[in-house]
């Protein structure tokens, strides 16, 4: 079935169940029943509202994307220069990973369990840093060419997603101050503002 079938507040509640417990125990050590009974729906409703485990894990991987990019957006809406933004989001994983929720990167978890680049899951998590890459690359189109912008984008993604794995090794204070100081570095290449 699909999205469309029957109470989507019970089908959120199914998601957001899943995603605890996913996050909390891995993709693979949780199983369906586990879900239901943590959920408290019956087989048959989540089967209903998604025919597969995979499917469930794809669509909690991109409910946990809408919500960092809604984050993301709102900082995108912030007047600030292409170096403030971009700082910015670093400061955000800064405060990710003080948080008592921190428990690494959701998606470089799924990562580590869905290896094959065919499998759906490979790819939400594939658009997923894809889509972070993309957002920090085009704030820093505001002041350099494509090219650059691009370069210093990847570089940027490397920096956190270094730092997401150091905070996990509980490391997260120094992770983020070093990987913003890098960040830093990068920025320098800039313009210099007017």
């Amino acid at each position: 079935m699909s999205a469309s079938y029957g109470n989507t507040e019970k089908r959120q509640h199914i998601v957001e169940t899943a995603y605890a417990l996913f996050k909390r125990e891995g993709f693979h050590a949780t199983g369906i029943d586990r879900i239901i009974a943590e959920a408290g729906v019956a087989k048959m409703t989540l089967y209903r509202h998604f025919p597969s485990k995979d499917g469930l894990t794809v669509e909690v991987l991109a409910w946990r994307a809408r919500r960092f990019d809604h984050q993301l957006d709102q900082l995108a809406e912030l007047d600030a220069t292409p170096e403030q933004k971009i700082l910015t989001i670093f400061d955000c994983y800064g405060r990710w990973f003080q948080s008592p929720d921190f428990h690494g990167c959701l998606f470089a978890h799924a990562l580590a369990e869905f290896g094959d680049p065919t499998h759906p899951v490979f790819k939400a998590v594939a658009d997923q840093k894809h889509g972070l890459k993309t957002r920090m690359r085009r704030i820093l189109e505001a002041a350099l060419p494509e090219d650059q912008a691009e370069s210093i984008a990847s570089a940027l993604l490397m920096l956190l997603e270094g730092a997401t794995l150091l905070a996990q090794m509980g490391q997260g204070e120094t992770a983020i101050r070093d990987a913003r100081n890098a960040a830093l570095g990068l920025l320098a290449k800039l313009p210099a503002r007017q």
